[in-house]
């Protein structure tokens, strides 16, 4: 069931005011949601996925990829759409490529909205979204639900990807601080996937993080570490994206232990988070949360500030 989210009513507190409705944007009708500083966009009949962020009257950060598609054999072909969509790791094309082209149940949540999906039938599980934007910043908090509602038990690990326009520098942070009293332990780890090149003209290594240019004309890269610092961070048009997510240490991490990961094409780059390995029973459910900020120029924070001028 999909609920009319124009009935919504404006929540206002002070000077600030947040507000949803029905907007179709890119070709597919959509739900709106505003505050004074910034817009999002979050897919009805298809996905979910938001489609759209834009920081007052600027361009649309994300990438918008209506005709995209990963081929899968013996099944519907999966759209990525662009913008950002949960799936769950590991990566495979029987269990990340499921479609999701059917109508969502959308209920209106204070200050956001609720989104659930279908259940993936070959898998069981099922996936659902609780995005609320803050009343007074350019900032919303996506909670990503993962549900077994299958009859067996399932292993997996929350992965949220965002897709954004190219042109701009993204950074994964590192880790500066010594393990141990006397610095003879690592410190750092960088994870690198088959096809990326190590000297390739887009990937930057520095003391204080990894930077990919997304200017790509041919190829692909992508890197990842291990991320207890918990921010990862993409510069287009002088605006800062930021994707927040907790790290916990003591716990299991797909992809070599890479909780926060860059992927990088010509047509759009990505960011991604990973959550911890879980296996749930039927009728579990695991949670992964992201913070979404956005700063424009002039107004970055200076620990990230700080780390976008090394490169």
């Amino acid at each position: 069931m999909t609920v009319n989210i124009s009935s919504m009513r404006t929540l206002t507190q002070g000077d600030f005011m947040i507000e949803s409705a029905d907007a179709p944007f890119e070709g597919l009708e959509c739900v709106q949601l505003k505050n004074d500083l910034i817009t999002i966009w979050l897919t009805k009949d298809v996905g979910p996925r938001i489609l759209g962020l834009k920081y007052k009257d600027g361009e649309n950060l994300l990438a918008v990829l209506p005709d995209l598609k990963i081929p899968v054999e013996d099944a519907d072909d999966y759209s990525l759409r662009g913008g950002h969509r949960l799936w769950y790791a590991p990566e495979k094309p029987e269990t990340s490529y499921i479609a999701d082209d059917q109508p969502l149940e959308i209920s209106p949540l204070n200050n956001g909205i609720n989104l659930i999906q279908n259940v993936d039938k070959p898998t069981g599980i099922q996936k659902s979204w609780q995005v609320t934007m803050a009343e007074n910043g350019a900032q919303l908090t996506i909670v990503h639900k993962l549900t077994n509602r299958g009859d067996k038990e399932f292993e997996l690990a929350p992965w949220a990807i965002t897709q954004l326009r190219p042109g701009g520098t993204a950074v994964l942070p590192l880790q500066i601080e010594q393990d141990d009293e006397h610095g003879l332990l690592p410190n750092r780890q960088i994870v690198f996937w088959p096809y990326t090149e190590l000297n390739s003209p887009h990937l930057f290594l520095g003391d204080k993080g990894v930077a990919v240019k997304a200017d790509f004309s041919e190829g692909a890269l992508k890197v990842g570490v291990p991320n207890p610092i918990g921010w990862l961070a993409y510069e287009l048009d002088g605006f800062l994206f930021i994707k927040r997510a907790d790290y916990q240490a003591d716990s299991r991490y797909l992809d070599r232990g890479a909780s926060s990961q860059i992927y990088c094409s010509g047509d759009f780059i990505e960011l991604e988070t990973l959550g911890p390995v879980v296996k749930l029973a039927p009728g579990e459910f695991v949670e992964h949360q992201e913070i979404w900020q956005v700063f424009p120029e002039d107004d970055w924070p200076l620990e990230i500030k700080g780390i976008f001028q090394n490169f």
